[in-house]
């Protein structure tokens, strides 16, 4: 396992889109509704969302979907200064690369034996990709990515006609990479640093189904601590050394509560509240076999301060269904951003954003769906002001957020 122990360190920024850069949307359905979709879930996406609702779900029928999820990430645009010590203040005014990337989703559900009911979903919950070629920003964050993959079986047991529990085990595999490179007090320092990791930790979920087209869910998924370890190699003035190193940091959990009421038989309006433990991220500390160069210590090795903060985000979802085949969605988000000013970064220049999304599901026959969404993250202007940011940094962020696509399929059988 080799380098692993930087995944901790990005996957801690992480839990793209929902504060630090968590993914919520996994399905069709959730894209399309800004994952305004824990309450009202009819098909296999309830495995992620809420696997306590497949136990109301047709006990003779096995669901299944896929889903590909396409996303572009525009630029970060940065107008300020770095300051390096109070005597070297430096322009510092650039704008990242833009990035695309891809992920595959897949969740499916068996049909029921009695009251207990199983599945599974194929999920990538985090991820990042974040590249600057400017010299001061790649000094800190040359490249920063991340992949997760998560592996989440359930099993839901329907207590009575009204209400449902659930619960599952997550399996997560991360791989990332992490490289800097640049100059300070006229010396050349420098990191490069790959690797993957394998964790595991548990989610829990309730459905309630009072009537009146009233449907209520919770969901809850575990905080996981990572104890990682790996082979770390730092550079000072062009000379490096292999390193082995460790660092424990926290995947934190996060809650989520769901109501949502049908009219009619045709519209369904869900409000979804959103909380994320991110206060659990309090510092960053890595710890090496032999000492590092002096030099090297205050990058490297010093503990740095996060200090993050317990976020909340706020959904809505409209599900209209237009007639026997066309389904129409679309959804509303504001989200907090966890990471105070105090402790902002290049890696993850965050601000609180403002997510749109909308989409369809079109029924071709009894057994096949298939649709298209599309989410939109605004991210606020945010700005840095003197002696606010313990890592220099002075001025403002700008643009930046994320555009999401997704083309998938429903198939029961």
């Amino acid at each position: 396992m080799q380098k692993n122990w930087i995944i901790g360190s990005i996957l801690l920024a992480a839990t793209l889109e929902a504060g630090g850069y968590k993914i919520p949307e996994q399905s069709l359905d959730g894209m399309a509704l800004g994952a305004a979709h824990i309450a009202h879930t009819t098909g296999a996406d309830s495995a992620y969302y809420n696997p306590a609702n497949m136990a109301f779900l047709d006990p003779k029928i096995r669901y299944l979907e896929g889903a590909l999820n396409v996303v572009h990430l525009p630029s970060n645009e940065f107008d300020g200064v770095q300051i390096f010590s109070p005597s070297t203040v430096v322009p510092a005014s650039a704008s990242s690369e833009r990035e695309w990337a891809a992920f595959p989703t897949m969740q499916y559900v068996h049909s029921a034996q009695g009251r207990w009911r199983w599945g599974v979903s194929l999920a990538a919950p985090a991820g990042m990709t974040k590249r600057w070629n400017s010299p001061v920003q790649k000094t800190f964050a040359e490249k920063f990515y991340l992949l997760t993959v998560e592996l989440n079986p359930s099993m839901a047991y329907r207590v009575s006609d009204t209400f449902a529990v659930a619960a599952g085990l997550r399996l997560l595999y991360s791989e990332g990479e992490v490289d800097s490179d640049g100059v300070v007090n006229g010396i050349r320092i420098a990191r490069q640093m790959k690797g993957d990791t394998v964790a595991a930790g548990y989610n829990l979920a309730l459905a309630w189904h009072p009537g009146s087209g009233v449907e209520v869910g919770v969901t809850y998924r575990s905080k996981v601590k990572l104890n990682e370890e790996g082979e770390a190699n730092l550079y000072l003035g062009g000379v490096g050394r292999q390193y082995h190193a460790k660092v424990s940091v926290p995947v934190p959990a996060a809650l989520n509560v769901g109501v949502a009421k049908t009219f009619d038989d045709r519209l369904t309006v869900e409000l979804v509240w959103e909380r994320t433990f991110w206060s659990a991220y309090k510092t960053l500390d890595f710890r090496y076999d032999t000492p590092i160069p002096p030099a090297l210590v205050p990058i490297f090795d010093d503990p740095k301060l996060k200090d993050w903060q317990d976020s909340n985000t706020f959904r809505l979802g409209l599900t209209y269904r237009w007639d026997e085949r066309l389904t129409l969605m679309a959804g509303y988000a504001y989200d907090e951003t966890p990471i105070p000013a105090r402790t902002l970064s290049y890696e993850l220049p965050d601000s609180d954003g403002h997510i749109f999304s909308a989409g369809f599901r079109y029924r071709q026959n009894e057994h096949l769906e298939w649709g298209l969404a599309v989410l939109y993250d605004h991210k606020t202007k945010r700005t840095i002001a003197p002696g606010e940011n313990i890592n220099g940094i002075v001025g403002s962020f700008d643009k930046g957020g994320a555009f999401l696509t997704t083309m998938g399929f429903a198939y029961r059988f």
